[in-house]
């Protein structure tokens, strides 16, 4: 393996890093915001609902931005507009700040994830096995260091500023040196190899979306369970199952513990077993954790419920997103874009029908839904072939492919 795919990868992780630590930090944070820019409730879920719509913008930006620019480029300069927008959020007065401040989070984040799984899969590709899942993997450490900080704001009352100036000052400079070693592949919106080359017109164009119709749903399941389990645990354990407001606080950080074990261990399963068989066994465990918090007698089972869904969730996404990329090998960077707006209508989807299916029915009967959606994936599992690439399973790649133009230089 070259030292140009080795740093690539690192660069390509630090990304990762960086973006779940921002992420973490808004969203954990998001009764803070409230009270620094006093907004109403009933205005809340409108401020809440534009970063995602914003970030699909943002993706689709993104698929038409590539076409003329190398997906590295568009990673360089959209990760400090998220690190800066985050600051305006913390550091502004006013509810004008507050919008601008949130629209370029989103339309920065929308690229952002775009480009930074563009890059994974080229890289996926180039060192021919599976090492998507150690990606989102970063992800989520960054995501439980983001969180970690959250608490330390939230715990000794410090401003929003004074929690997000640090991790700025800290990750801004490191992230735009770290993009000088990014690895662009050879996965253009225009070259040949695979339906989706061939997606400028009619007939051709209903076959790519037919082909990645699955994949998009499967997207869509996954983050509608990742958001059920962020905006309703808390609650669930605390309301419905009788827990302290402490202990309430415990399922999420274990969720994403345990994402991050399932993702760091991933790679190896998807390279011994197989993606299909990977998939299949992440959404199975997956509805066994929505069914195991469904019908739990207590909190501490509820628990082992949340813990499961972590173990099973956490493969599904990074995994959707490879096998976008082995599925158009010559249009990748487009289907991931157009793959990664339906983590915005997931994350979008997921809060308000548990919460109204909870008002209307009860909130164990609400769970079920996520928990059949997620099933549904195995109906899908055959889109996550490893064909023709063939990660895993004893046939993977000569690690001689080639990979493109680097990118050094700002």
């Amino acid at each position: 393996m070259t030292d140009v795919l080795r740093r690539g990868r690192a660069s390509l992780a630090l990304s990762f890093f960086a973006q779940g630590v921002a992420f973490a930090l808004l969203v954990t944070r998001i009764p803070a915001i409230q009270d620094r820019y006093g907004v109403s409730d009933a205005l809340l879920p409108v401020f809440l609902a534009a970063v995602p719509i914003l970030a699909g913008a943002g993706s689709v930006s993104t698929e038409q931005l590539v076409k003329r620019i190398p997906p590295s480029r568009v990673l360089r300069w959209s990760q400090p507009v998220v690190l800066l927008a985050l600051l305006g959020v913390g550091a502004g007065e006013s509810l004008v700040v507050l919008g601008v401040s949130l629209a370029a989070f989103g339309l920065a984040v929308g690229a952002l994830d775009a480009s930074m799984n563009m890059l994974g899969v080229s890289l996926q590709r180039s060192y021919g096995r599976s090492i998507m899942l150690s990606f989102h993997a970063v992800y989520s450490l960054g995501g439980i260091l983001g969180a970690s900080l959250a608490w330390v704001g939230a715990h000794w009352h410090l401003a929003l500023w004074v929690s997000y100036l640090p991790v700025v000052i800290v990750l801004l400079p490191a992230a735009l040196v770290g993009s000088r070693w990014y690895v662009d592949g050879d996965a253009g919106t225009g070259a040949a190899g695979g339906v989706a080359g061939e997606a400028a017109t009619g007939e051709a164009a209903g076959i790519v979306f037919k082909l990645l119709l699955p994949l998009c749903l499967v997207m869509s399941f996954a983050y509608i369970g990742d958001s059920t389990v962020s905006n309703w645990s808390a609650k669930y354990l605390q309301d419905v199952l009788g827990s302290s407001e402490q202990l309430a606080t415990v399922p999420y950080n274990v969720y994403m513990v345990t994402t991050l074990l399932g993702r760091a261990i991933g790679d190896f399963g998807v390279r011994r077993f197989g993606a299909v068989v990977v998939v299949r066994g992440g959404a199975v465990v997956a509805a066994l954790g929505f069914a195991v918090v469904a019908s739990a007698p207590g909190p501490w089972v509820g628990m082992l419920g949340f813990t499961l869904l972590g173990l099973g969730l956490c493969v599904l996404v990074p995994q959707t997103f490879a096998a976008a990329g082995r599925l158009f090998p010559g249009a990748s960077d487009a289907a991931v874009a157009r793959l990664n707006v339906f983590n915005y209508v997931g994350f979008l989807i997921g809060s308000p029908l548990v919460g109204a299916l909870g008002d209307a029915w009860t909130y164990r009967g609400a769970m079920l839904v996520p928990m059949v959606l997620v099933l549904v994936t195995l109906v899908y599992a055959r889109s996550f072939d490893t064909q023709p690439d063939r990660y895993g399973g004893g046939h993977e790649r000569p690690h001689t492919a080639d990979v493109g133009r680097g990118s050094n230089g700002l």
